[in-house]
């Protein structure tokens, strides 16, 4: 008799956030299709449809599928396809509004690392503790600031 064996560990997983576009972004998005259909038209207005429409699904389906994604799970920080281990990092900040496109633009940290995305309002600023890191702090758009901030600083409080 085998056992069925958990090959996924135990991922205490307190925030996750897909930055995924905003919907006008999508819609541009999917304006390509229409411009294919267009294009092909000449050929074949029944083929020219059906490409059109493929095109504008596969394009929204890519841009949501590959949009990075924040997490805070098991005492680490994922933004995208960077992490970091909590104990490196300092107290976060959170900033919306004016104060968050003050954080993005003239605002940023030279020395930081970013992930930002266009549509979503709202960064969290995390400084890093690490003498021996280059970087230090990371700056990260969230849609919900407040809770990526909390969810960092509950996953210090339970690793201390």
């Amino acid at each position: 008799m085998r056992l069925m064996q958990n090959i996924r560990p135990d991922v205490r997983e307190s925030y996750r956030e897909r930055l995924s576009p905003g919907l006008w972004l999508l819609v541009t998005i999917a304006l390509a299709g229409p411009m294919v259909a267009l294009v092909l038209t000449p050929l074949d207005a029944n083929l020219a449809l059906a490409v059109g429409a493929v095109v504008s699904l596969l394009l929204v389906a890519l841009s949501i599928a590959l949009s990075p994604t924040v997490r805070v799970a098991d005492g680490v920080l994922y933004a995208g396809r960077a992490r970091i281990d909590v104990r490196w990092l300092g107290e976060p900040e959170h900033f919306t509004g004016e104060q968050a496109r003050v954080r993005r633009t003239h605002g940023i940290a030279r020395d930081g690392w970013n992930l930002l995305r266009g549509g979503v309002d709202g960064v969290v600023v995390v400084p890093l503790t690490d003498p021996a890191d280059p970087v230090h702090s990371w700056t990260i758009s969230s849609r919900t600031p407040d809770r990526l901030a909390a969810a960092i600083r509950a996953a210090r409080i339970e690793l201390a």
